[in-house]
């Protein structure tokens, strides 16, 4: 039997799964993104270049893997035209023949990102932190069974008047909210028929697609975008994306049978960042903090924003590893903690005097949590580069076998820089 994976974050995304998925995707005739849009940013450094992804899955630099962008998935085609024009200058050939778009993915106009920048402008103090590329309103719409999608895209003659009869809906909208702005449909409408045109190569039922070359006996890669902590469902909510990021979502977001996912990896920084609003119980706010930052570059690859930083936060992880039942798990940037002589870990959240025996469904509770560590000790030498996990030092190893060990889950790769061959295999 083949045997297909899913790839997911374990903390509030920005995990380095773009790195992983790359390097496993030689492994794999597939990889298939099942959730999220544009507000992705996967990094991927192929020889000397470094490469942001934001919607086409991570195997694309591996040339015989196929690529499927799954209807899970809200898709802006202007970001999807530029971004293949992008790859395609990149490696100096065409995606087309390995890049599928499903004709059921939900689409993002601009008049979503008119009506998020409205919404996140009311709730002030109480903004959720997005990245402005209209995600959530796109969703929105999709739950509230009035959006438009790719197959709509791809039937120029009733096109208009779809978009025309929204437009009615979302200037309504935004005259309630008293936001400075109207949208003129025939803009868009002029130019989604073009956009249309030019995705239409792209375009298949890829729920068709993958349960054939699954029955066929070829490997698939699930791959995730954000992080279990955004999950709307399961993440902490509000401060969360729109879509399933944990590994629930791949069967809904890809029109596959559960049964097909295989194994699960889990993702985690050897540390912990988060981008936007929301709780962070371990945020370390002082030197240290911009320590991680600065030496780990933690600045959003779609938004440049700058992320919060903190030590381990092992009952999220825990939680986020509970909910996907991992069976391994990438840790990534180790090398990043080089220079500390001592690693605080989380192993509790105290709340009132008491120890949490689960992971806070309130944000306020988490927002109010103490953090219990236990201080790890540093190895304060150089780990950059290193590809075998004996010559980690001593101290290093320490520090992921304790992260093992807590979380109940072998550890299969480690990363020690951005390159493909700085990393570790287990």
């Amino acid at each position: 039997m083949s045997q297909n994976l899913a790839v997911v974050g374990v903390q509030w995304g920005d995990e380095g799964k773009g790195k992983i998925v790359d390097i496993l995707s030689e492994h794999f005739d597939c990889v298939a993104r099942y959730q999220g849009g544009h507000n992705a940013g996967h990094t991927v450094n192929v020889g000397n270049r470094r490469h942001v992804l934001h919607l086409i899955p991570s195997g694309i630099f591996q040339p015989r893997v196929q690529c499927v962008i799954g209807s899970g998935v809200v898709l802006d085609p202007l970001a999807l035209i530029e971004e293949s024009q992008a790859i395609e200058k990149m490696m100096g050939v065409s995606v087309e023949g390995r890049l599928w778009v499903s004709n059921r993915c939900h689409l993002i106009l601009p008049y979503h990102r008119v009506l998020e920048a409205a919404i996140e402008k009311q709730l002030g103090e109480r903004r959720i932190g997005t990245t402005s590329r209209g995600i959530g309103p796109a969703y929105e719409d999709k739950m509230g069974r009035r959006g438009l999608r790719v197959c709509d895209l791809l039937d120029p003659e009733t096109l208009g008047e779809k978009i025309r009869a929204l437009v009615i809906e979302k200037n309504r909208t935004l005259e309630a909210l008293k936001y400075p702005q109207t949208i003129d449909p025939e803009s868009i409408v002029d130019s989604y028929a073009r956009y249309g045109e030019g995705i239409r190569r792209f375009v298949v039922d890829t729920s068709a697609y993958l349960n054939e070359i699954i029955r066929n006996g070829k490997k698939v890669l699930f791959e995730g975008a954000q992080g279990t902590l955004l999950d709307v469902d399961l993440g902490t909510f509000p401060f969360v994306t729109s879509s399933s990021a944990a590994a629930g979502g791949v069967a809904s977001g890809l029109g596959i049978s559960p049964k097909h996912i295989h194994r699960v990896m889990g993702v985690t920084k050897a540390y912990t960042t988060r981008v936007g609003s929301g709780p962070f119980p371990t945020e370390s706010l002082g030197r240290e903090g911009d320590q991680i930052r600065d030496r780990g570059n933690e600045f959003g690859s779609t938004t440049g924003r700058p992320r919060r930083c903190g030590w381990f936060d092992g009952p999220a992880a825990r939680y986020a590893t509970l909910v996907n039942a991992l069976d391994s798990m990438a840790i990534m940037k180790v090398d990043v903690l080089d220079t500390f002589a001592e690693i605080p870990f989380c192993i509790d959240y105290k709340y009132k005097g008491s120890v949490l025996k689960d992971f806070p469904a309130d944000a306020a509770i988490l927002g109010n949590v103490e953090p219990v560590y236990k201080n790890l000790r540093g190895w304060q030498t150089s780990s950059v580069g290193i590809q075998e996990w004996s010559a980690l030092p001593a101290a290093a190893q320490d520090y992921l076998k304790f992260a093992s060990d807590y979380l109940g889950v072998p550890i299969s790769m480690v990363s020690t820089g951005p390159a493909r061959h700085e990393t570790i295999h287990i």
